[in-house]
């Protein structure tokens, strides 16, 4: 039991970080906020799932696949755990630069954009193929392959909570979420990627 429930928070410690970094989908999502509110939040996040369920899917085959070589986990615990670091990096790098102001371009829906934005954005693709994998690896090990879909259920009511109360806030107020609060929430996750980096280390050290 206890291992269960060290798997269910670190799944949400590290999909938090991952949901609520800044980025285009964040971006675009209070873009779309400003008119729209939460219902714009919840188009966003659906567009996203468009695109994530079927990922998460085919690299859970892939890891049912995989499992076969035994030096499979440990390098992708390696793999994740430099993704970790790295997306770590980056996310405290983006807390001290200045934002760049948003563009009130709606030409197309918020579903769309979310589906646009989450398929051509190269860091959610890395994030799924490195740390994402080794969240789906150890589903499995757990679950089987009913495993993959207990992973997606904790990571994407994070997406749709969180783009939806943006989406409402930046309805409120766009510049809302630039505040001090923000930024110490954003730093005190990227912390806990790196911890979790560490964690990975140490399950084949």
């Amino acid at each position: 039991m206890n291992h269960i429930l060290d798997f269910v928070f670190a799944v949400v410690i590290i999909s938090a970080s991952g949901v609520m970094a800044p980025g285009p989908l964040f971006a675009a999502n209070i873009v779309y906020g400003t008119k729209e509110s939460t219902r714009a939040g919840i188009k966003m996040a659906a567009g996203h799932t468009i695109v994530e369920f079927p990922l998460v899917i085919l690299l859970g085959i892939g890891v049912f696949s995989l499992e076969v070589f035994p030096e499979f986990r440990t390098v992708i615990s390696i793999v994740g755990a430099i993704t970790l670091f790295i997306f770590a990096g980056i996310q405290i790098k983006s807390l001290f630069q200045k934002r760049k102001t948003l563009q009130n371009d709606q030409k197309h829906g918020a579903v769309i954009a979310g589906i646009t934005l989450s398929a051509l954005n190269p860091f959610f693709i890395a994030w799924w193929l490195s740390v994402g994998f080794k969240l789906i690896s150890d589903a499995m090990m757990i679950w089987a392959f009913g495993g993959i879909i207990v992973l997606f259920l904790l990571h994407i009511w994070m997406d749709f909570a969180w783009l939806g109360s943006v989406a409402f806030l930046a309805k409120k107020s766009a510049r809302i979420l630039s505040n001090k609060n923000y930024k110490i929430m954003m730093l005190g996750l990227s912390i806990s990627l790196i911890y979790f980096g560490i964690t990975f280390l140490n399950d084949v050290i």
